[in-house]
């Protein structure tokens, strides 16, 4: 047989498989934290959809690789964990990366987001803060939500005075109450909490963040869409996103439609917008 017809036969049999391998998967079904912002939260106008900064990302990046992405409230952070576990979703827009956590997630490297946590104090506060150990021996204040790196945590445990609060709003009240000297939240997160209750010229931040936790996105190992190909055309994605300049102006879009929402009546048919828990 001519060898040409060979390599035609041969080429023709693997096209299916190699479409299959390179586009099996057309639709992901994301979950992720719903009381975040501006990364992630709860659409006010359809309760059952999350949005936010994540999501756009996300949803810019899927379009390249012509995927369809749907981001779905699947409950809490506990929960949304859980569904993505389980395969029942495929994909967490905002893993934070834990050891044990690899035994069910496949996590794309770099991180989607990076979300610095910043020293927030007064604007007539004293403190000296360079790096984290200049915060020993003052009293400061974190969300029980915050995601901190698990090194950070330990360090923070052992060396640190934190008061940990039921969210964000309460921390930083607690700073203007003069209780703490300092609160560490999420750079993001602390601007878009500080602005819409109007404690942003009463507050500063130190530039130096204290700790820089990944927002990943982390895909289950009992996913369809789990393979190869799908975990690398987004890692190299995740590469390009810090040079195109996209992901501040995201985050600033966000931070600027979350207040919008906040500050519009609610009508009966909503569900109240929550202030960010981190």
């Amino acid at each position: 047989m001519d060898l040409r017809l060979v390599w035609s036969l041969l080429g023709l049999a693997l096209l299916p498989a190699l479409s299959f391998a390179a586009g099996k998967c057309e639709r992901l079904v994301v979950t992720g934290s719903p009381d975040a912002p501006p990364y992630l939260w709860q659409d006010p106008q359809n309760p059952e959809r999350l949005i936010g900064a994540s999501a756009d990302l996300l949803q810019q990046v899927a379009g390249e690789l012509g995927l369809k992405v749907e981001l779905l409230y699947a409950g809490k952070r506990a929960q949304a964990l859980d569904e993505v576990r389980s395969g029942r979703m495929d994909m967490l827009a905002d893993a934070t990366l834990t050891l044990s956590e690899l035994e069910t997630l496949d996590y794309i490297h770099p991180p989607l987001l990076e979300n610095d946590y910043l020293v927030w104090t007064r604007k007539d506060s004293t403190l000296i803060y360079n790096e984290a150990q200049d915060l020993h021996g003052h009293s400061g204040a974190v969300s029980e939500k915050a995601r901190l790196t698990p090194q950070f945590s330990t360090f923070a445990g052992q060396q640190l005075t934190l008061t940990h609060t039921s969210s964000l709003t309460q921390a930083f009240q607690k700073l203007l109450l003069g209780e703490v000297e300092f609160v560490l939240a999420g750079r993001y997160s602390g601007m878009a909490t500080a602005q819409t209750l109007g404690m942003a010229g009463d507050l500063v931040t130190r530039s130096q963040p204290v700790d820089k936790p990944g927002l990943y996105l982390a895909i289950s190992h009992d996913s369809a869409c789990n393979d190869p190909w799908l975990r690398g055309q987004l890692a190299k994605k995740m590469t390009e996103l810090p040079a195109s300049g996209l992901t501040e102006a995201v985050l600033m879009r966000n931070i600027e439609r979350w207040k919008a929402q906040r500050s519009q009546p609610q009508q009966p048919s909503q569900q109240p917008v929550s202030a960010p828990k981190q």
